[in-house]
């Protein structure tokens, strides 16, 4: 028997995205490789991070929808970077949170951005569109925040940084049923290549920033990094400990 029109759109809408845990699911995007997540409760959808211009924030959008029959009504930015950032205006109504401090740096730096994401390859004009459109988080985290997506579905954001840049922010999903803890980590943990420490990047905090990362997620949580596939915590200690050796911190 033949798939229906809407079970083909719901295969093609899931076809690039990860499934973790129950409700869980992330994409590894085209480009820079950079993950974005999503978790689903009952009243709604939190994304983790929103890909690098409005285009491919609106395309990360209707896939989301269409995975889960639900908006997207909170966004975690895991730090400034421009391929995590620059898609947030596709998504008008979401809350969107950073750490202390991210909207700050995003509403005073947008040439650096820009300049950023043409370093990196992306047309000056493309930069400059997706600069102009940027939203900074309207809710900062300082500490831990719990955000209640309904149905028992609650996601703590956690301000672990500095390290990877000034403001990084982590986020956790309980496990249930079984069903281990997800952390995402944004780029404070990198699978497909070295760790990258640019110049806003502060090597002194860094490993104590991803002790308090396994701190939050413990030994037997899935760690998913910025950039690259899944990992665990033994990943995370080496990667740790490699950074602290790199940079001549304990």
């Amino acid at each position: 028997m033949g798939s229906s029109g809407e079970d083909r759109q719901e295969q093609h809408a899931g076809a690039h995205w990860e499934h973790l845990a129950p409700g869980v699911v992330r994409r590894r995007l085209p480009g820079w490789d950079a993950t974005v997540g999503a978790i689903a409760g009952t009243a709604g959808v939190l994304l983790v991070d929103t890909g690098s211009t409005p285009r491919e924030g609106d395309g990360i959008r209707r896939e989301v929808t269409d995975l889960f029959g639900l908006p997207v009504t909170h966004i975690a930015l895991t730090h400034a970077h421009f391929d995590h950032v620059l898609g947030t205006a596709a998504f008008p109504g979401a809350r969107v949170y950073g750490a202390v401090g991210l909207a700050e740096l995003l509403r005073h730096s947008p040439e650096a951005l820009r300049a950023d994401a043409m370093r990196y390859g992306m047309p000056a004009g493309e930069a400059a569109a997706a600069v102009d459109a940027l939203v900074p988080p309207g809710h900062p985290v300082s500490g831990e925040l719990t955000v209640d997506l309904g149905g028992g579905r609650r996601v703590l954001l956690a301000n672990v940084g500095p390290g990877h840049s000034p403001h990084d922010l982590a986020v956790l999903v309980p496990g249930a049923d079984g069903t281990p803890e997800v952390v995402f980590c944004g780029d404070l943990v990198e699978e497909s290549g070295e760790p990258q420490a640019g110049p806003d990047a502060l090597p002194h905090a860094w490993p104590a920033a991803l002790d308090r990362l396994l701190a939050l997620g413990g030994e037997e949580a899935l760690y998913v990094p910025g950039h690259g596939a899944v990992v665990n915590a033994r990943f995370v200690r080496e990667q740790r400990n490699a950074l602290a050796r790199r940079f001549g911190v304990s």
